[in-house]
């Protein structure tokens, strides 16, 4: 199961539905998040709910668990945005080589 999918599970199971849609539409994926720290931003998000399950949510996110695949880095290093991703980062070393 792709790991915003697991990260939308045990956000709904936490009692944090509106969360559980944006997790599971990419919003705090590694690769498919529109935010620079996705994961700095949901425990952030989650400290502020502060319920036990919401910081118990956060623990695991910082140790992990919801990271994503390999799988999904690859995925995401053939797509265009990461295509152009790296691309920029080649461009910058060539610059800092010269």
């Amino acid at each position: 199961m792709h790991t915003k999918l697991v990260l939308a599970s045990a956000l709904r199971e936490a009692g944090l539905p509106l969360m559980a849609l944006r997790a599971a539409e990419g919003y705090y994926h590694d690769y498919l998040s529109p935010l620079a720290m996705p994961e700095k931003t949901l425990c952030d998000e989650l400290t502020i709910i502060g319920t036990s399950a919401a910081l118990a949510l956060c623990e695991r996110v910082k140790q992990g668990d919801y990271d994503a695949s390999d799988e999904e880095q690859e995925e995401w290093a053939k797509s265009p945005d990461g295509l152009a991703a790296m691309q920029a980062c080649a461009e910058k070393l060539d610059r800092k080589r010269a």
